[in-house]
C-alpha cells in the first residue's frame, strides 16, 4: 500500500515596508472610509458604546464588577468587527460597491474557519495582563489598609505609586507588543487566504521583526489615534477605528506577497 505524502504549505512570504508606507495606507484607509463611511460608524460606534458602559459603570453609577463582562466581550467580537472593515476594503479594491450583505456573510463565513482561534487568543492575552496587573498591585499596596486607587489616586504619586506605575507600564507594553505581533497582519491574512492561524501568527511575528522600526512606528501611530479618538466620549472611534481597520487591510497588502 502507497504511503501519502502530505507537505505543509510554505509560509507566505513577507516584504519590506517603508516609513514612506505608513502615510499612504492611512490615506487609503480614509478613501476606504469615505466609500463606505456607513459600515465604518456602525462598528466604530459598537466599540464607542462598549467604552460608554465601561466609564459610566466606573464613574458614575459605581458598578466596577460589571466592567469585567464588558471588557471580555471585546476580545471576543473584535476579530470579527475587524473582518467586516476588511471585507469592506476588499470589496472596494475589487471595484464592487460593499453590501450590508456581503459584508454580514464575510463575517458570518469566519465563524467556521480560523478567526474565532484568534479571538480566543485576544481572551487569553487579556486574561494574563488582568492576572500580572492584580499582581503587581498586590505587590506594591497588597499590605496597605484600605487601598483604593479610584477613591484615593494620590497613592500613586508615591514613590511605591511611582514605582508601580512604571513596573506595570513596562508589563503592560510587553503583552500589548506580543499580541500587537501576533495579529497585525494575521487576521487579514486568514481572511484573505486559507491558511492556519497559527502559521498566520508565525507570519505577521516574522513581518514584524523584518520591520522592527516601522512596525514600532505604526503601533505608536494606532494607540496614539486611539486614545485620541476617545477624548470626545469615545465618539472618535467612530471615525478612527474604522480608517485604522481599512489601513490595516491595506498593510496587510503590501506585507504579504
Amino acid at each position: 500500500m502507497d504511503e501519502q505524502v502530505h507537505e505543509s504549505k510554505p509560509l507566505p512570504e513577507i516584504n519590506i515596508v517603508e516609513f514612506s508606507d505608513l502615510k499612504a495606507i492611512l490615506a487609503k484607509g480614509w478613501i476606504d472610509y469615505k466609500k463606505a463611511p456607513g459600515f465604518g460608524i456602525v462598528f466604530g460606534l459598537i466599540f464607542a458604546l462598549g467604552g460608554m458602559v465601561i466609564y459610566l459603570q466606573l464613574m458614575v453609577w459605581g458598578e466596577g464588577w460589571g466592567i469585567f463582562s464588558v471588557i471580555v466581550g471585546f476580545p471576543l467580537i473584535a476579530p470579527f468587527l475587524a473582518v467586516g472593515l476588511y471585507e469592506v476594503s476588499r470589496e472596494i479594491e475589487r471595484g464592487e460597491t460593499p453590501t450590508w450583505q456581503h459584508v454580514l456573510n464575510g463575517i458570518s463565513t469566519q465563524r467556521s474557519r480560523e478567526i474565532p482561534w484568534m479571538a480566543f487568543v485576544s481572551v487569553f492575552f487579556f486574561g494574563m495582563w488582568t492576572y500580572l496587573a492584580h499582581l503587581i498591585f498586590a505587590l506594591f499596596f497588597g499590605l496597605k489598609p484600605m487601598t483604593n486607587v479610584m477613591s484615593s489616586n494620590s497613592i500613586l504619586f508615591t514613590a511605591d505609586g511611582l514605582i508601580f506605575l512604571a513596573v506595570g507600564t513596562i508589563a503592560g507594553a510587553v503583552i500589548a507588543t506580543v499580541l500587537f505581533s501576533i495579529t497585525v497582519i494575521s487576521i487579514p491574512l486568514m481572511l484573505h487566504r486559507e491558511i492556519d492561524f497559527i502559521s498566520a501568527m508565525i507570519t505577521s511575528v516574522s513581518f514584524v521583526l523584518e520591520n522592527k522600526m516601522v512596525m514600532m512606528v505604526w503601533g505608536l501611530i494606532v494607540t496614539g489615534l486611539t486614545i485620541l479618538a476617545m477624548t470626545p466620549f469615545f465618539l472618535g472611534l467612530m471615525v478612527i477605528l474604522p480608517v485604522l481597520g481599512h489601513a490595516t487591510w491595506h498593510l496587510y497588502r503590501i506585507a504579504v506577497d
